[in-house]
């Protein structure tokens, strides 16, 4: 298969709104505004397409932006720097076929002259299953939970180290 990933543009906008909104409770909604105000503030915000298409997507950030997200938050309270996986989302077609590895690999080699750590959190209730084995095999440990949208959801708290 034929895929690269790359640095995602304003563009990519409207298909990775589409293809996060299909994610959902695996990760959280998110409108058009949020969407280019990340493109504004994160440190990585790549697209992957596979024959020319749209099929994925990673946004990832250090501390001190401008983004409130409790679960950023807690990594901002906890560790001095690293890289926060805030969403990582592959269409369902191409799930399990590498290309989650291949993002992550990707951002590892992106990030490790710059941090010590990426960190990322996975639903534990409602269990998102797939991505806390993802996840645990690529080498990522709990360092926490932590409750969200008021007690609907809880989260397990990862960190790789590279």
């Amino acid at each position: 298969m034929d895929f690269n990933i790359y640095t995602t543009t304003s563009d990519d906008l409207p298909k990775i709104l589409e293809l996060n909104e299909a994610a959902l409770p695996a990760v959280s909604s998110v409108n058009l505004n949020e969407m280019q105000h990340f493109l504004k503030i994160v440190d990585y915000f790549k697209t992957l397409k596979i024959n020319n298409k749209v099929a994925g997507f990673l946004i990832a950030l250090t501390p001190g932006k401008d983004y409130n997200s409790v679960n950023y938050k807690w990594f901002e309270n906890n560790y001095e720097s690293f890289m926060y996986v805030d969403r990582i989302v592959v269409t369902p077609t191409y799930q399990g076929h590498g290309f989650g590895t291949a993002f992550y690999n990707d951002l590892v080699n992106f990030s490790k002259r710059n941090v010590p750590r990426v960190t990322c959190e996975v639903n534990i209730n409602p269990p998102n299953k797939e991505s806390v084995l993802f996840h645990t095999k690529y080498g990522f440990k709990q360092v926490g939970t932590q409750f969200n949208e008021i007690g609907k959801k809880e989260v397990s708290l990862m960190k790789l180290s590279i």
